[in-house]
């Protein structure tokens, strides 16, 4: 579905992703750990087309087509879909209207405002998201797990083909995490006849993954991918640290 391919990016001058190569498969839960600093957010964020980050050199290919240099706008209207690891408050629209809104722009069927009233109201339910907060200005009074409900409540409504999960689980209480995963499993099962769906979730701990169980797991440092492999590496972790990651970082640099 999505393919990396020698992907260099710099920011102000600053060499960030280095020769990256990366590979998400279709139907499948990836996961992207790494330390901090390792390149993890700007890869999200240049999935998602962000002006301020320079490609040098590379390719990203979603169904083996080019999508570098495409707007966000466009990114989407694709199915490609970024949950922000720290969502923004916006006054003035409510939660409810933003998605109609979005789904509008992006999706031939429509709905009526009754039949996309319900629709929010069950996906929201599934995540023990308030019906109220449907209502609220975007994440304005929302607590940090209600507004990573609302992201998932997003991912969940606009169903595009991949999903970047950003940190989703970050500052979550367990009740808030439970709610979170439980709305990301409903999406690869909802869609689980259908292959063309996956979610790469970006993450410094196993918290989350504890209840996803990934199909493949990516350890980025120093903006490369020094290993991959099953769910059995985020143990791995647990046990040793990122530290002998580091010294196989220092190897492919030499």
């Amino acid at each position: 579905m999505l393919e990396i391919k020698n992907l260099s990016v710099a920011c102000e001058e600053k060499i960030i992703l280095d020769n990256l190569n990366l590979k998400i498969e279709t139907g499948k839960i990836h996961v992207i750990m790494g330390p901090n600093g390792s390149g993890k957010t700007t890869l999200a964020k240049v999935l998602m087309g962000h002006p301020k980050y320079k490609i040098i050199h590379g390719e990203i290919l979603l169904y083996n087509k080019s999508i570098i240099g495409l707007s966000p706008e466009e990114l989407a209207k694709k199915g490609v879909f970024l949950s922000f690891q720290t969502p923004l408050e916006i006054p003035g629209i409510t939660l409810s209207n933003f998605i109609r809104k979005a789904y509008n722009s992006i999706k031939e069927k429509k709905f009526s405002v009754l039949e996309f009233r319900e629709l929010l109201e069950k996906k929201a339910k599934e995540i023990d998201l308030k019906r109220e907060f449907l209502d609220y200005h975007i994440n304005k009074g929302f607590s940090g797990g209600e507004k990573k409900k609302s992201e998932i409540l997003q991912m969940l409504v606009l169903n595009p083909s991949i999903a970047i999960l950003d940190e989703t689980d970050s500052g979550l209480d367990i009740d808030s995490l439970k709610s979170v995963s439980k709305g990301i499993l409903n999406f690869i099962k909802e869609n689980s006849s259908n292959e063309n769906k996956s979610i790469l979730i970006i993450t410094h701990y196993k918290r989350i993954l504890e209840y996803l169980h990934p199909d493949k797991v990516s350890i980025m440092i120093n903006g490369k991918i020094v290993m991959e492999g099953d769910e059995s590496l985020i143990y791995q972790l647990e046990k040793k640290g990122y530290g002998w990651l580091k010294e196989e970082s220092k190897n492919l640099e030499e």
